[in-house]
């Protein structure tokens, strides 16, 4: 994280860009309210001041970690962002009538090969993320192989050097506080609602060491 909060220290502007499917798009699921990726363009454009900075959004729904190679070049190389964050992983585990949509050994392949991609583009910043917990019991498809891919996420991150942000586990923690928190953070079995995304911030936000009780974002209820 140190390399991330050198940048967010400089006087020199920085893009920031986002990677992913339909949980880090943020459509439809949120009924209109900000996504975490543009409640981390409020943070850091408007209440850091840095307003030079550039946040991009490019995930998409139904992308899989093949989908994020086969658009490197124009969704991600065209911008050359300085840091790339990728939550990806929901779709790759899905369990397909002939098997899983991407085999976890390949998935995780895919993160290595992405991982060089952006490390090779400007020396850019790798991020990986896991992404948020499934409701249990009502995710059939994903549910029982959903667990070894966000652990795959982390193993790659661990093996690869590179900064990783584990939703997972800190909804783990926070819903730990409140049992029915997770129930409230969704939109769909797996999709986040605006307070889930308001969950991502927060703890991005944590990470980079860039929370303060000062800021109207950071404020942001999530129960």
């Amino acid at each position: 994280m140190k390399e991330i909060q050198k940048l967010l220290n400089s006087p020199k502007p920085a893009k920031w860009l986002f990677y992913g499917d339909s949980i880090t798009h943020g459509a439809s699921h949120t009924m209109g309210w900000r996504d975490y990726t543009e409640l981390f363009s409020e943070r850091i454009r408007y209440e850091l001041r840095r307003h030079n900075d550039v946040v991009i959004k490019t995930a998409y729904d139904g992308n899989t970690t093949r989908h994020l190679l086969e658009s490197f070049e124009w969704r991600v190389k065209q911008f050359q962002p300085q840091v790339v964050f990728i939550m990806i992983g929901t779709n790759d585990c899905y369990m397909e009538p002939d098997g899983l949509r991407v085999p976890i050994n390949e998935f995780k392949d895919n993160l290595r090969r992405l991982i060089s991609l952006i490390a090779a583009m400007n020396r850019a910043i790798p991020v990986l993320q896991t992404t948020c917990p499934l409701l249990p019991g009502k995710a059939p498809g994903r549910q029982e192989n959903f667990s070894k891919y966000m652990s795959a996420i982390r193993s790659v991150a661990r093996d690869s050097r590179i900064p990783i942000i584990d939703h997972v586990a800190y909804w783990h923690r926070k819903a730990n506080t409140n049992r029915n928190a997770h129930q409230l953070w969704m939109a769909d079995a797996l999709h986040p609602n605006e307070v889930g995304h308001r969950v991502f911030a927060e703890y991005l936000f944590k990470k980079f060491k860039i929370h303060s009780p000062d800021s109207a974002t950071c404020r942001l209820l999530a129960p």
